[in-house]
C-alpha cells in the first residue's frame, strides 16, 4: 500500500504541495485539445472555509449529468460548470456522492444539450497500455493532458486531503501520467480517446514510479447508476446533505463543538458553545466518521435530538433541532 496526497481541489487556502521524485518519467503538460468532448471545470465557493476551489468533471448526458470525484465538491456551498468550448457558467446541484469510493454526481441547470464522452472498458486494460490524462490543472481554467502509460492495476493507497483527513481507496489505476492539484475529477483516456478512468489522486512520496492514480471507470459508473436510482447507504448520500451548523474539534474526549454558524440549526435550537457531543438521534458519537454516519440517514427539515455535556455544569443534556442544508461531506 502507498501513501499518497489527494488532489482534492486546487484552493485559495491550504493547498497541498506535492514533491515527486525528479527521477521520475512522466511526459510534460501541454493543452488539451480544443474544444475537448465531454471534460468541464467545475469550480466551487467553500464558505465555511473562507476558501474557493477547483477540479474537472465528466460529462455523461446531454441534458447535464457530470460525474467528478467526491472530494472535489467536499464542503461546497456553491458548484459552478463552465465548459471550456464556449467559456459559459452553469450552476449544479448534488444528485449524490459516495465517500468511500471518492465519486460524486452532479446535475448542471440550464444548459442547452451538452457534448458527452465516450466510456470505455477498465475491465480490460494492461499495463503498459498509452493513457492519457485531461484536467483543470492547478486550477487554470483551462484543459491540460499530460501522457503516459498505465504501470499497476488494482492498487491500494492511503491518501491524505487538505485538512489531513487519511482515507484509503482501493482498485485504481496508477500511471506515470502526471496528476496535479485541479486534474481531480478529469478523464483518464486511451488511445482511442474512450474514458477509462476517473482521476483522482497523485504521488506525494518521492523515487515512487506512479505519479498519478485514476479509479476505474466501470466501478465509477456502477457508482453513479446507484446515485442515479436513489440508492442511499452509510457512505453514499443522496441528494441535499443534512447539516448541523456546527464545527467540531477532536479531543481526547471526543468531539467538542469548536464554531457554531450563525442562524443554523445548532444556534437555533441552543447548543452550547465548547460542550461535548455525545449522541445523535440517541446513537453514541465519537468520532466525525459517527456523525456522517448518523446523518446521513437524515436530510434537511427532518428533527432530530442531539445529546451533549455542558462545558460549564458538566451535566447532561438534549437539544431538538431541525437539520439545516449544508455542504457534501
Amino acid at each position: 500500500m502507498e501513501a499518497v496526497s489527494i488532489f482534492s481541489r486546487f484552493a485559495a487556502v491550504a493547498v497541498t504541495v506535492v514533491a515527486l521524485g525528479a527521477g521520475n518519467a512522466y511526459a510534460a503538460s501541454t493543452p488539451a485539445p480544443n474544444p475537448t468532448k465531454g471534460i468541464v471545470l467545475v469550480t466551487t465557493n467553500l464558505a465555511y472555509q473562507g476558501a474557493s476551489a477547483a477540479g474537472t468533471g465528466i460529462v455523461l448526458t446531454a441534458d447535464g449529468e457530470v460525474m467528478t470525484n467526491n472530494h472535489v465538491i467536499k464542503g461546497a456551498t456553491t458548484i459552478n460548470v463552465i465548459v471550456p468550448s464556449s467559456h459559459k457558467t452553469y450552476s449544479a446541484s448534488v444528485v449524490g456522492y459516495d465517500i468511500a469510493d471518492d465519486i460524486a454526481l452532479i446535475k448542471v441547470s440550464g444548459a442547452p444539450k451538452l457534448a458527452t464522452v465516450t466510456r470505455g472498458d477498465s475491465s480490460k486494460l494492461k499495463i503498459g497500455q498509452f493513457v492519457r490524462a485531461v484536467g483543470n490543472a492547478n486550477g487554470g481554467g483551462k484543459l491540460v493532458q499530460t501522457t503516459g502509460s498505465i504501470t499497476g492495476l488494482q492498487k491500494t493507497i492511503q491518501v491524505q486531503n487538505e485538512d489531513g483527513e487519511v482515507t484509503q481507496l482501493a482498485n485504481l489505476i496508477s500511471m506515470n501520467a502526471r496528476i496535479v492539484p485541479g486534474d481531480s475529477g478529469g478523464p483518464l483516456l486511451d488511445s482511442k480517446g474512450r474514458v477509462i478512468g476517473v482521476d483522482a489522486a497523485g504521488s506525494a512520496n518521492t523515487g515512487v514510479t506512479a505519479d498519478g492514480y485514476a479509479i476505474p471507470i466501470n466501478k465509477a459508473y456502477g457508482l453513479v447508476k446507484l446515485m442515479r436510482a436513489g440508492s442511499a447507504s452509510t457512505l453514499v448520500h443522496i441528494g441535499k446533505t443534512a447539516f448541523l451548523g456546527i464545527s467540531v474539534n477532536v479531543t481526547r474526549d471526543g468531539l467538542t463543538v469548536a464554531n457554531i454558524v450563525p442562524g443554523g440549526a445548532a444556534e437555533t435550537a441552543g447548543l452550547p458553545l465548547n460542550s461535548l457531543l455525545t449522541t445523535i438521534d440517541g446513537v453514541n458519537v465519537a468520532s466525525l466518521q459517527d456523525v456522517r454516519t448518523a446523518l446521513f440517514q437524515h436530510h434537511p427539515g427532518d428533527v432530530i435530538a442531539v445529546g451533549y455535556v455542558d462545558p460549564v455544569s458538566a451535566l447532561p443534556g438534549t437539544v431538538q433541532l431541525t437539520l439545516g442544508d449544508g455542504p457534501p461531506q
